[in-house]
């Protein structure tokens, strides 16, 4: 029996200890965590030559940064520290409630306390999240899948059963948690648990848990399919790599609202995560499918550690939404089929 200690955690690998066992190995455990707690008294540290970081905590990547950079920008790369004052300003003032005479008639979405989009920019103050192509804008879709997005976008306007809605609908996967894990409005937050053979990442959008496998290197076989895909890691320096295959095939990956941004079963990601103090994760991204983008592309954002905690989104529990916007559908059709008054 064995006990891995990563920071201040201990994981058993063998289940729990009983007897008089329990009470001396558990002195010594206290001697090494006070070690631990002596050597490493802050959070995480930058780590040394041949030291693996410490990614453990929770963290937040909301920000003011757009995924894909706004067209008047062309081809600016960087904000200028006054554009980025600005920009940072109006971000600010979109998380305002609107006043009741200038609200939009006819919609109604969350009022300004439920969202968190984020009011500062990235620190390297890039004017978007995706950083190549150098236009910093996701690339074409291939026609074919170019295709299947609009029929799954009309599908979307009207659908005629719950398969027919997008995949965060139906509570199934969110962009927040699948690779590449893009911000979303809100609940941008994430659980990392680190141990010697696995890092596992909660999300707190939609519950999802991804497990990166330390301990194998080849993906499972391809006859096996996963809404989050089979994700590997290795360490190259004090970067931890992860390589993500298996995606599921299934309906909702093309037009899904959120951005699935036209992907299918043949994504391939590569992650790289990076310490860069204790309090800032550097996470970059490439994105390669052949079946569905012209090209592959990048980006890359920042994750914040946060205090916490990460609470459960019960989606399936209050997912009032779908059988209201399938009632809501049915009852357009009724009425756009019955007689018209003369």
């Amino acid at each position: 029996m064995r006990a891995v200690l990563c920071g201040a955690r201990i994981y058993w690998n063998h289940g729990m200890l009983h007897g008089r066992h329990n009470r001396a190995t558990r002195s010594k455990l206290l001697i090494a965590l006070a070690v631990v707690s002596f050597v490493r008294p802050a959070a995480a540290q930058s780590p040394a030559a041949g030291v693996r970081p410490d990614f453990e905590g929770i963290w937040n990547s909301a920000t003011a940064t757009p995924l894909e950079r706004p067209a008047h920008f062309k081809d600016k790369e960087f904000f200028t520290p006054q554009e980025a004052a600005d920009w940072e300003r109006k971000a600010a003032a979109r998380r305002e409630d609107p006043k009741p005479e200038v609200a939009t008639k006819g919609f109604a979405s969350y009022n300004a306390l439920f969202y968190e989009t984020g009011t500062k920019l990235l620190k390297s103050l890039r004017t978007s999240i995706i950083t190549d192509p150098p236009d910093g804008r996701i690339p074409a879709l291939l026609p074919a899948a170019a295709a299947e997005k609009s029929r799954r976008m009309e599908l979307l306007r009207h659908p005629r059963g719950a398969k027919d809605l997008g995949l965060q609908d139906q509570c199934i996967v969110f962009p927040t948690a699948t690779a590449p894990m893009r911000p979303y409005i809100y609940n941008s937050n994430y659980q990392i648990i680190q141990t010697g053979q696995e890092v596992m990442i909660n999300a707190e959008m939609i519950h999802d848990t991804r497990i990166i496998r330390l301990d194998r290197q080849s993906h499972l076989s391809p006859s096996v399919r996963l809404w989050l895909g089979d994700s590997v890691g290795r360490w190259e320096g004090s970067t931890l790599v992860v390589d993500t295959a298996n995606f599921n095939d299934g309906d909702g990956y093309f037009g899904d609202a959120g951005g699935m941004f036209g992907t299918d079963k043949n994504l391939h990601v590569v992650e790289r995560f990076s310490l860069l103090d204790a309090d800032t994760i550097l996470y970059r991204f490439e994105v390669d499918d052949p079946t569905a983008f012209t090209r592959p592309w990048k980006g890359e954002l920042t994750m914040t550690r946060s205090a916490g905690p990460i609470f459960e989104y019960a989606c399936h529990e209050g997912n009032y939404a779908l059988p209201d916007l399938l009632n809501g559908e049915r009852v357009l059709e009724r009425a756009e089929s019955a007689p018209k008054k003369p």
